[in-house]
């Protein structure tokens, strides 16, 4: 474990938006959308997945949430997700409790789905239905790896199982940890807890099995940690902004719950508007900064900023706008501005 790391406001965003793709999107292709989904794509609020790969990737189309190279899941703190169709396992393995009987449920639940589907697929509801139980608890079926979904936003999702990864729980619970550090960093084992939505014995033991791979650090809200392979990024002069981005509800870059949003919004006030006891909107990122917030009803995005924009910033936030791939949506997509 090397000295610790002081690291300011400025870099550790510089950071996060570099590693997160927002400041350049990436270029198309299925690498890409692996490395937009390397946190997951949180996709409670439909089709915000597709609306955060449009964020980091070019040429992101409506379909492009289907992507072969994608799968949805039932992931971090059980909500719907779409991640690597190769990184299944750190997204569900890596959640499955350490403790016996919790173990025992997920398996047997899986179990119990598997003979009923074979190589079928049904609603959630309907398998729900079929196993006397609340479908809701096929969630932690999902842990065990073998359980995916399908969720447009405007049905019941679709389930069907798949074959057990070939992965150790243990390491794969390590790259969530890796994935969380990398993505959120500088961070917490608490944070990743959270995020994760596992036990906090768990969180604090794959963050004591990464000891030697990581860095301290001490930054504006409080000590975390870093990957130690991240630490020529964090020291790195910042490069180019771009000038804007609308991140949907739940997007990996404001995910994020107690002091870390202090780090984010440094308005106490505003931070009650981004982070709503309900539906969050989506974040308005402009030149490096969140400046105000977002929502969409059919083909309308009404802006409110939280401060005066110039009319270059205006104009590139009516760009991203137009630009968004909803599906669905006929027509010029249309900004209100909410001053």
């Amino acid at each position: 474990m090397g000295p610790r790391l002081d690291l300011t406001r400025p870099q550790i965003l510089a950071f996060r938006r570099h590693v997160g793709a927002l400041d350049e999107r990436l270029p198309r292709g299925r690498r890409s959308l692996r490395r937009a989904a390397w946190a997951g794509l949180k996709d409670s609020m439909p089709r915000a997945a597709l609306l955060s790969i449009h964020a980091r990737v070019e040429g992101a189309r409506p379909s492009t949430w289907e992507d072969p190279a994608l799968v949805q899941l039932w992931g971090p703190s059980f909500h719907a997700y779409v991640v690597a169709a190769r990184d299944v396992a750190v997204f569900s393995l890596g959640r499955l409790p350490d403790h016996a009987g919790a173990r025992r449920r997920a398996n047997d639940l899986a179990a119990r789905l598997h003979e009923l589907l074979g190589d079928a697929s049904t609603t959630y509801g309907e398998a729900g239905l079929a196993l006397g139980i609340h479908p809701n608890q096929l969630r932690y079926a999902a842990q065990t790896g073998t359980v995916l979904i399908r969720w447009d936003g405007a049905r019941l999702p679709t389930v069907w199982t798949v074959p057990a990864p070939s992965v150790e729980a243990r390491d794969a619970r390590l790259e969530l940890a890796r994935r969380y550090l990398h993505v959120f960093g500088p961070a917490t084992s608490e944070g990743f807890v959270r995020w994760a939505g596992i036990g906090s014995r768990e969180g604090a033991a794959a963050f004591e099995a990464l000891g030697s791979s990581l860095t301290p650090a001490r930054t504006p809200v409080g000590d975390a940690w870093i990957l130690n392979r991240d630490e020529p990024t964090f020291r790195a002069a910042p490069g180019p902004v771009a000038p804007a981005r609308l991140l949907p509800s739940g997007d990996a870059y404001f995910l994020l719950h107690g002091s870390d949003r202090e780090l984010l919004v440094l308005d106490a006030e505003r931070r009650k508007e981004l982070w709503t006891p309900r539906v969050w909107p989506g974040a308005l990122l402009v030149e490096g900064e969140i400046v105000g917030t977002w929502r969409r009803a059919q083909g309308v995005v009404a802006v409110r900023p939280w401060r005066r924009l110039s009319r270059a910033a205006r104009d590139a936030v009516e760009v991203e706008a137009a630009s968004l791939p909803l599906p669905g949506v006929p027509g010029e997509i249309v900004v209100r501005w909410d001053d």
